[in-house]
């Protein structure tokens, strides 16, 4: 027994070593080298203090800041350590009524907007955390948001501009604009 119990607990020390402390450490360690904000947490910073992160929603809710896509999570919107989506298909009853409620709401926060409003504003994605929405969509916020701001339209609308993201390689994906960055240059215009 004693000469199968040695080599095996041996073997499980070095591999737990190697696996969970040794290879951690080293990932770790290339990625704070070779991608530093990304392995920090892709961090936002305001006045040098973090606010969020790049790559998770947060919840806006008042007129002078443009708002995400609904959040799924639960218990509560943007919750990171919950994330998921609703798991609602395109025929279900449910959906339909949740993104007719949602236009509605939206409508009656800015009922002199008569644009077609887009959907991201009223779907939430897949993790429930998305933290862009289309730049159709901050063109759709950006009357009620330069209102609320006594901004002038166009100054709201060239934040907009400033903050839209290219797809990646000019082919991978679709333009956007992370909310939390141009709600931060909002901040900033005080």
């Amino acid at each position: 027994m004693k000469n199968i119990l040695r080599p095996a607990l041996v073997v499980f020390l070095v591999l737990t070593l190697l696996t969970g402390v040794a290879y951690p450490l080293l990932v770790t360690g290339v990625a704070q080298l070779l991608f530093p904000a990304q392995a920090a947490g892709s961090l936002m910073l305001r006045d040098g203090k973090p606010v969020g992160s790049a790559l998770i929603g947060q919840n806006f809710a008042d007129s002078g800041h443009f708002w995400g896509r609904p959040s799924a999570t639960t218990p509560m919107a943007y919750n990171a350590s919950n994330s998921g989506g609703s798991n609602l298909g395109p025929l279900n009853p449910a959906l339909g009524q949740a993104v007719q409620a949602r236009v509605a709401a939206l409508r009656a926060l800015d009922p002199g907007n008569s644009a077609p409003v887009p959907v991201d504003l009223v779907t939430a994605s897949a993790s429930g955390l998305d933290p862009h929405i289309s730049p159709a969509a901050a063109r759709y916020q950006t009357a009620r948001v330069a209102r609320a701001r006594g901004l002038p339209p166009a100054r709201v609308q060239a934040l907009v501009e400033q903050h839209t993201e290219a797809p990646l390689l000019g082919l991978l994906g679709e333009p956007r604009v992370n909310v939390l960055g141009l709600n931060l240059a909002l901040e900033a215009l005080r």
